[in-house]
């Protein structure tokens, strides 16, 4: 079966003077799916959004979103789209019930659609009840939900959403994860960029992993979580049992562990199969080692994410070596 892509892209360049933000990035998003779009900081995620969606061209390569070239199909890319950025767009002076309002005039409807059309949204954002007071006395979680809402107003075939959840509690990001997944499931196709592993572990069907401009790793959460093989963590009984216990684990992993001494926990990841949780016990027993807890399990994808950008082992760049949280 052919597949149909709302979102492709080869070889996108683009330069700010001196930074090199993309370096030949290469996408393919399923239409009706949702891909997560991961890195660190700086490696051109956003600047992709920003190519994609129109707000700028790109240097080199070529891009098509929704079947339009995005540099000489622009204005069809942007009838075809919505996005929500890092920064909601609404206006705080503005009722929730007039900002989806004037967007909709601005958008192209009249009539009673501007006004069912803004009904409909603020209804299922559960914002009905906030709906005439101004956005400035909404909470965070209510304004990014207003924001989504506002760029769903034309029905996009595809939506970007570019760190959506950024600052939220955790009810407000569950509420923003069930609206994307309601989307998802009527067709839309997502394309979504985050800091939080756990956001593109819950909604994405497909991951692309940028590292340095360029689309560094891809698949699926459990592909990629695969691919790195298991995670072994130990709880110790008390501070002073961390480095023994870290030494241990090096031994047998061959991975740098990543510690947290106020919690008293030491991590790695292993990709040998051979390893089992009784040896790993045996031989923190023989170490000498107080163990309160130890498992071994698939990995979370934030140890994905650290493994794969080289992040948490010293073998391929400095390592990761304590955390306090």
């Amino acid at each position: 079966m052919t597949t149909t892509y709302a979102v492709l892209s080869e070889g996108l360049e683009k330069r700010y003077g001196d930074v090199h933000a993309l370096r030949g990035l290469d996408l393919a998003v399923a239409e009706g799916t949702v891909c997560g779009v991961l890195g660190p900081n700086g490696t051109g995620k956003t600047t992709a959004v920003r190519v994609l969606t129109t707000l700028t061209s790109p240097d080199g390569g070529s891009a098509r979103v929704a079947g339009h070239d995005v540099v000489r199909g622009a204005a069809a890319v942007r009838a075809a789209i919505g996005v929500a950025g890092q920064s909601t767009s609404v206006d705080g002076e503005l009722s929730g019930r007039q900002n989806l309002r004037l967007f909709a005039r601005l958008l192209g409807y009249r009539g009673e659609a501007v006004r069912s059309r803004a009904d409909e949204l603020l209804d299922r954002f559960e914002l009905t009840g906030a709906a005439g007071r101004p956005a400035r006395t909404y909470s965070g979680g209510m304004r990014r939900r207003l924001d989504l809402a506002a760029s769903l107003l034309t029905r996009p075939q595809v939506l970007f959403l570019d760190e959506p959840t950024t600052g939220l509690d955790p009810h407000s990001r569950n509420r923003i994860w069930a609206a994307v997944r309601e989307l998802a499931g009527l067709g839309t196709t997502v394309l979504l960029t985050t800091q939080y592993l756990e956001e593109a572990d819950r909604l994405a069907d497909d991951i692309v992993l940028i590292d340095r401009g360029r689309a560094a790793h891809r698949g699926s959460p459990a592909e990629l979580k695969a691919r790195i093989g298991s995670y072994a963590e130990v709880v110790v009984a008390h501070a002073s049992a961390v480095l023994p216990a870290a030494a241990v684990l090096d031994r047998l992993t061959g991975a740098e562990p990543v510690l947290a001494a106020e919690r008293r926990t030491v991590g790695a990841v292993t990709t040998d199969t051979t390893l089992t949780l009784p040896r790993i016990v045996r031989e923190l027993d023989a170490a000498g080692v107080p163990v309160i807890d130890a498992s071994l399990r698939p990995p979370t994808l934030d140890e994905v994410f650290l493994r794969l950008t080289g992040r948490g082992d010293n073998r391929t760049s400095p390592p990761l070596k304590e955390t306090t949280a």
